[in-house]
């Protein structure tokens, strides 16, 4: 591999593997809301948020962090009180109680309106804020943190949205090269191990988002369950359940509002973690070295990088999909797999999960999360016994490159009915 080609995939994995502090569609509105205060120059008296399907149905359910509330309205409030945009999807790291409470205030004022916006990117938030005379509009689109529009009072600050489309095509240095299943196994299994050891940063990061977890009571405690009396009773105690309390734990605090930063993957902070900790634990039990772990985290991650590239920040698809299977990836190389046999773990891994839903950001993603981690596990343990979901079988397909390709055809293209159709169900719900 040319170092052209290395400096690209660096600069890549360093854009997409980001800290995050909660939810990051919520998350996301919370930077607009941010970002048009400090726009209009004056606390918002009224403000309107104008959402895509996807970003909505990623933010009804989920918790805000440190708020101990759900959803939308308190994201935008404190995002417009006391949000800094410079720091991206960490903005409301300088929470306080105070702040909760008069965040809370503006909430109870009903001056925050949400509406869905349709026939725009998957990934599209809008947010007008409005003081006395004065309004500022926001557009973020694409990317949770890619703002390509700022006005103020008619005054166009900024517009990027007729070039967004062409430079993320482009995609300037980070996205200058298409990844592949070969160039992905190439990079994370013969790149100097110093020039990757930053991937170390996700698995601190992440542990200590499953270490928050088992000291608290967070969602649906999947992972204390798992590692629990119950747990241990009919699972055991073995490497295996292991990985799954430790992903799962993380996202029940995540998901449950837990102020705790997480590393993201393609912009979502339940692939990061599944994308790190079923790697890191396994490593644990199974006493790998340093390097055997960063070798298998980066494997890990790009790998959920590469089949994101065509599946999209947002899709109909359930995103542990793709983060599993990059976990698979990293048990597998960490097993002592070879580039056939990583490849068999993938194939597996499409063979069995397609076609998981996603039907929001919440606390029973957690689920969802074990879910898939099992899935990993098992397809890299029918992988090392060279055992392979075969072309005649379904959407596999002789070529690993294909197969994932078929993956994710069927999730950007062919579930968007679906999405349409769980999107209706929630807005639907009486509760």
């Amino acid at each position: 591999m040319d170092y052209i080609t290395q400096s690209h995939i660096l600069n890549l994995i360093r854009k997409e593997v980001i800290p995050a502090i909660g939810c990051t569609e919520p998350v996301a509105v919370a930077l607009a809301a941010a970002k048009a205060a400090e726009t209009l120059g004056a606390q918002p008296r009224k403000i309107e948020a104008y959402l895509s399907a996807n970003v909505l149905k990623n933010a009804m359910g989920v918790g805000i962090p440190g708020t101990g509330m759900a959803g939308l309205p308190i994201a935008i409030a404190l995002g417009a009180l006391i949000g800094k945009s410079a720091y991206g999807l960490e903005v409301l790291r300088d929470l306080t109680p105070e702040a909760l409470a008069k965040g809370k205030c503006i909430v109870d004022t009903k001056c925050i309106h949400i509406a869905l916006k349709d026939h725009v990117d998957k990934l599209y938030i809008e947010v007008a804020a409005f003081s006395g005379n004065d309004q500022a509009r926001i557009i973020i689109e694409q990317e949770h943190t890619n703002i390509v529009y700022v006005e103020k009072n008619g005054d166009v600050w900024e517009d990027a949205r007729l070039s967004c489309t062409e430079s993320v095509k482009e995609g300037g240095e980070a996205e200058a090269v298409k990844l592949s299943y070969g160039l992905v196994h190439e990079f994370a299994t013969t790149m100097p191990a110093e020039e990757i050891r930053f991937i170390l940063k996700t698995a601190e990061l992440n542990r200590k988002a499953y270490e928050t977890s088992m000291n608290g009571r967070y969602g649906h405690a999947v992972g204390k369950t798992i590692s629990g009396e119950t747990g241990k009773k009919y699972m055991g105690d073995t490497p295996y359940t292991r990985m799954l309390a430790m992903t799962s734990a993380a996202c029940d605090a995540r998901m449950d509002g837990a102020l705790i930063p997480v590393m993201t993957n393609s912009g979502s902070g339940n692939q990061g973690i599944a994308a790190t900790l079923p790697v890191l634990s396994f490593a644990q039990d199974m006493g790998c070295d340093e390097e055997q772990l960063i070798r298998a985290l980066t494997l890990s991650h790009l790998t959920v990088i590469y089949i994101k590239q065509s599946l999209g920040r947002l899709a109909a698809l359930c995103g542990c999909v793709a983060a599993a299977t990059g976990a698979s990836c990293g048990i597998a190389c960490l097993m002592g797999g070879d580039k056939t046999q990583i490849s068999y773990a993938i194939k597996n891994m499409i063979g069995n999960i397609t076609g998981m839903i996603c039907d929001g950001a919440k606390p029973s993603c957690s689920m969802k999360v074990a879910s898939g981690v099992s899935t990993a596990m098992l397809s890299a343990m029918m992988a090392m016994e060279n055992k392979v979901v075969t072309p005649v079988e379904g959407i596999i397909d002789e070529d690993v490159d294909q197969s994932i390709a078929n993956l994710t055809a069927i999730g950007s293209k062919g579930m968007e009915s679906t999405d349409r159709l769980v999107l209706n169900i929630m807005t639907g719900k009486t509760l």
